[in-house]
């Protein structure tokens, strides 16, 4: 499909829903994506990425933005909390914000770097037993605590069960977040991005449709 195919899908879908395309951000999803075709993304002008893991995202994006300049780089896996160091130090967001251990690390770190990456609460809307994220009952506590360790929290992220509907999971994460204050939404990826602007996303997580097919590693 390719970048400008999607770009074109999300204005639309942002018209339909009478939102402005600035009120959505795109993020290119890299992750184990061969480097020509991140390369590509890149020399088209796009400068928003999505990775999974630490340790992939240590390898390839200092040279990358070496030679393309800053990108904002969002780190969508799970983090262990003994790579929340080096996260903090290459990412611009992690959104996979989970559990108070690790809310605890990201806050002293903060404090000695004097700067946080932002953060959004992942939240496992699917209460599926192989997926991070909090519960929907606990979102509530949960963002309590977030924000008294002066943490800069700025939205909701949910992945929906495979075989969901979605919009049901995306319209209750749009509920949680105005329940507490907060206007980030990053939700619906390369075959429901159109459901979850419709619903609200202020970022959306598109990988396949733009790289092709992810290789294995």
């Amino acid at each position: 499909m390719g970048l400008p195919e999607i770009e074109t899908r999300i204005t639309a879908a942002c018209a339909a829903a009478g939102r402005a395309r600035g009120d959505v951000t795109l993020i290119a999803v890299s992750k184990v994506q061969p480097l020509d075709r991140v390369a590509a993304v890149l020399a088209a002008g796009h400068r928003v990425f999505g990775e999974n893991r630490v340790q992939e995202a240590e390898g390839k994006w200092p040279a990358f933005q070496a030679q393309y300049g800053r990108c904002d780089l969002h780190l969508i896996g799970p983090l262990q909390t003994n790579k929340a160091r080096a996260a903090v130090e290459l990412f611009g967001t992690i959104q996979t914000l989970d559990r108070p251990k690790l809310a605890q690390t990201l806050a002293r770190l903060a404090q000695e770097r004097g700067a946080s990456p932002d953060v959004f609460v992942q939240v496992n809307t699917g209460l599926e037993d192989q997926k991070a994220g909090v519960a929907p009952s606990d979102v509530d506590a949960f963002v309590a605590k977030v924000r008294a360790l002066d943490l800069p929290l700025v939205g909701l992220m949910c992945i929906p069960p495979a075989e969901d509907d979605p919009a049901p999971h995306f319209a209750a994460l749009a509920a949680m977040a105005a329940r507490n204050g907060l206007k980030g939404l990053s939700m619906g990826m390369s075959g429901d991005f159109a459901a979850a602007i419709a619903q609200g996303a202020t970022h959306v997580r598109v990988g396949s449709a733009i790289f092709g097919e992810r290789v294995a590693v």
